[in-house]
């Protein structure tokens, strides 16, 4: 197929551009600079904003099916910022299958589009959209997924997957954000609860995005439909946190803090921040610490049953991974 992956050039979307070539498929990436690592592998390289319709347009030109990858992570920025990455970018995604007649979309969303702040624990496909969002991030996911999901019908199939703390080889947000922290020794346990987390292996992720796009055609079973996509092994946050550690020769997390001090800390942070526009991110928000102190996992019987997903890479098995990338790192 000829394909289209906006943020090919990032860490999932580089996952899910690499799977599409072992199938020999035609694929294009569309991201805001050019990736060396894309180019040799031969990949078209056309770069552009998601904000530019005009530019969006004409790399989606020729596509069969497009994989919307591409977003404004991060828990701190202006909401303008978010929205028009994440809101604006999808609107003009969608634009550009309408013009060019691409009926099908498969559209990488978040589990933080329904998270309020309390314990997930199994949680579906049914968990409803919070009242309120606490971070700009998952509030434009939200609204982002709810436009794709909106816009499915006999014209364009839509499919919105939503993945869970995403690591692996190649990583540039979460693992090398806790190796830092951990290196400078300001990473602390929030809470002393063994709240469960699922995370998933990037290449079970990718593998998840082409089963959807393989599945989807305009009335099928899945069109319309979110589904989270996890390993399927959710164990306590901090434990997690310390096999990544583990990965880097670095020594697990002792110290603690409470739940409440926590986001006392967050609050404060966003407050100084945003009184003095300080560049880079607050240390603590209110999102980080309610997500860091809850448990979030949830049941991918609706993945496995639909999209025929199954995790081919266990945790054990992608830390081993993660280990001899990071020496090949050092």
């Amino acid at each position: 197929m000829k394909v289209l992956v906006t943020g090919g050039g990032g860490f999932l979307g580089g996952a899910i551009v690499r799977q599409l070539l072992e199938r020999r498929d035609t694929v294009r990436s569309y991201s805001r600079a050019a990736y060396p690592e894309l180019a040799r592998l031969g990949i078209d390289q056309l770069q552009g904003d998601l904000a530019d319709q005009e530019a969006l347009c004409k790399a989606a030109q020729g596509c069969e099916i497009i994989y919307h990858v591409a977003a404004k992570p991060g828990i701190w920025g202006s909401y303008q910022e978010f929205h028009q990455a994440n809101v604006t970018g999808t609107e003009n995604v969608l634009e550009a299958c309408r013009l060019h007649g691409i009926n099908k979309l498969v559209y990488t969303s978040s589990p933080s589009v329904v998270f309020d702040g309390r314990d997930v624990t199994g949680g579906d496909e049914s968990l409803p959209y919070p009242a309120h969002f606490e971070a700009h991030y998952p509030h434009t996911k939200a609204l982002a997924e709810q436009l794709v999901l909106g816009a499915n019908g006999p014209d364009l199939a839509t499919v919105a997957l939503r993945p869970h703390l995403i690591w692996g080889p190649g990583d540039n947000h979460l693992v090398p954000r806790i190796i830092a922290k951990g290196r400078a020794g300001k990473l602390r346990r929030i809470g002393n609860r063994p709240c469960l987390v699922d995370t998933v292996y990037v290449d079970n992720a990718a593998r998840a995005h082409l089963l959807a796009g393989d599945k989807l055609t305009p009335g099928s079973a899945i069109a319309g439909r979110a589904y989270f996509i996890s390993n399927g092994e959710p164990i306590p946050l901090w434990e997690m946190v310390n096999f990544i550690l583990a990965a880097a020769d670095l020594p697990p997390v002792t110290r603690t803090i409470s739940t409440q001090m926590a986001y006392a800390a967050g609050s404060l942070c966003e407050g100084i921040w945003s009184l003095f526009k300080l560049s880079g991110e607050p240390p603590m928000t209110r999102f980080v610490a309610q997500e860091l102190a809850t448990a979030h996992w949830f049941n991918i019987d609706a993945a496995r049953r639909d999209l025929g997903y199954a995790p081919e890479i266990s945790i054990n098995e992608g830390l081993v991974k993660l280990r001899e990338w990071l020496r090949g790192q050092a």
